[in-house]
């Protein structure tokens, strides 16, 4: 399989190559053979990328992290809480159907042009996704399971610990690889609105001046980032979730 898929990317880079030989082509989507100079130049010759990097980094850890606690928190409080789910519900799903990209300008203001803007802005992002798969595991708890763990004279707090949280951990990493993305897109689209520096940054500053190279290579340089993230999330996954049962083994039983 993974024969497979490197294949895959040599064929798209090979067509990408040959492609770009037009020069129309080439224009607006620039030549692989450019892409990797500017990556290197970046990386190896100048170094000029380490700074604006890191920025870009930390505003996409820092929301990650916030995001995934805030929204584990009051998925498990509004999951176990019905009075206050109900109280709350119109009000969540208001500020989740609002376009989160117009709050941009808002924390612009409140927090100034540095990290912490864009690191509200992806929060955003991140809070509600994992909020909803939390509150979603929660409610969706085997009410056998409930029932035995009482017998078994489990209180609420041997409750919450040993049933809920192992029910919404599991909901919650399905729910984290899709905010590993959506945390860098909240950090380059807070850079794109307003900033000195940072990987949205030297890509909105390509695109002022038509450098479609260096835009292509800002957006490989944050896929690639975006993977490793993703395959951290993935092995802190298989460590913590050591107990649950691979979809094979679920068929096979």
């Amino acid at each position: 399989m993974r024969f497979w898929q490197v294949l895959i990317l040599v064929v798209i880079i090979a067509a990408w190559h040959f492609a770009s030989q037009n020069v129309n082509f080439a224009f607006f989507f620039g030549k692989p053979s450019d892409v990797v100079q500017v990556i290197w130049a970046w990386f190896i010759t100048d170094g000029s990328i380490y700074r604006h990097l890191w920025i870009t980094l930390s505003e996409t850890v820092l929301a990650f992290v916030i995001g995934t606690i805030s929204g584990l928190a009051f998925g498990l409080w509004l999951g176990l809480s019905r009075g206050a789910s109900m109280l709350f519900d119109p009000y969540i799903k208001a500020l989740n159907s609002m376009p989160r990209v117009i709050l941009a300008p808002i924390f612009g203001m409140w927090f100034g042009l540095g990290i912490w803007s864009k690191v509200a802005l992806a929060v955003t992002l991140v809070f509600f996704i994992v909020f909803f798969n939390v509150y979603q595991g929660v409610r969706e708890v085997s009410a056998t399971l409930l029932d035995n763990a009482r017998m078994l004279g489990a209180n609420r707090k041997q409750l919450l610990r040993h049933v809920y949280i192992p029910s919404a951990t599991s909901w919650v990493f399905s729910s984290l690889h899709t905010s590993v993305g959506l945390a860098f897109v909240g950090a380059v689209v807070g850079e794109y609105l307003g900033s000195a520096a940072g990987v949205g940054y030297l890509i909105l500053q390509a695109e002022g001046t038509l450098d479609v190279n260096t835009v292509f290579a800002g957006i490989i340089v944050l896929t690639i980032f975006a993977l490793i993230l993703d395959g951290i999330v993935g092995l802190v996954e298989k460590r913590l979730l050591v107990w649950k049962p691979s979809a094979g083994e679920t068929e096979k039983i």
